[in-house]
């Protein structure tokens, strides 16, 4: 598949259908090196990584459900199930944390948006090597104790999870928008 293609039939599959094997050692780090080629005005690098794989998926998904608890004390066991399988499906899960610097001559916007390239970077460098990939976020992206879990300091926020493996099945197309609709010229 030319590189054109592999762009023009890239597709989020959801992380309940993703599954072993997921990118090797290897893999993993030439994806993560491809996903920092992003706009990075003032050269800060805003972001960071955390991996979740193996046990580490397990340790969060408790984590997930003992805060939902704490949160939500009536919350139904369905509710509770699905925190419980949220990140036990996809292999490996990259955790792409935005490292803002506040009071820079780079706005704080341009930061953030340099980490969210990361995420789609990521998710293309993923398709290249013909893995499949979600990129979420959810409630646990913006929990504070969460955050305390994960490690992040105060000027650190979760710009996306990247549940990375092989999709168990084949997605259907969904609707894309016409581009006569989102292009205007000036």
């Amino acid at each position: 598949m030319t590189p054109i293609q592999q762009l023009s039939s890239r597709a989020s599959v959801p992380s309940r259908l993703l599954q072993a094997p997921g990118p090797s050692a290897d893999e993993l780090a030439q994806m993560l090196n491809i996903a920092m080629r992003v706009p990075d005005h003032g050269r800060l690098a805003p972001w960071r990584f955390l991996l979740i794989q193996g046990d580490a998926r397990q340790r969060i998904s408790e984590k997930l459900c003992a805060r939902k608890l704490a949160l939500d004390p009536e919350i139904s066991s369905e509710s509770l199930e699905k925190e419980r399988q949220r990140f036990l499906f996809a292999p490996s899960i990259v955790v792409v944390i935005a490292q803002i610097t506040k009071a820079h001559k780079i706005p704080e916007v341009e930061q953030l948006l340099s980490a969210g390239a990361v995420c789609m970077q990521l998710l293309n460098a993923a398709a290249a090597h013909g893995f499949a990939g979600q990129w979420l976020t959810g409630w646990a992206a913006y929990d504070t104790d969460i955050a305390l879990f994960l490690g992040l300091a105060q000027n650190e926020s979760v710009v996306g999870f990247i549940h990375l493996g092989h999709s168990a099945n084949t997605s259907a197309e969904r609707a894309r928008p016409l581009l006569a609709d989102k292009l205007s010229s000036l």
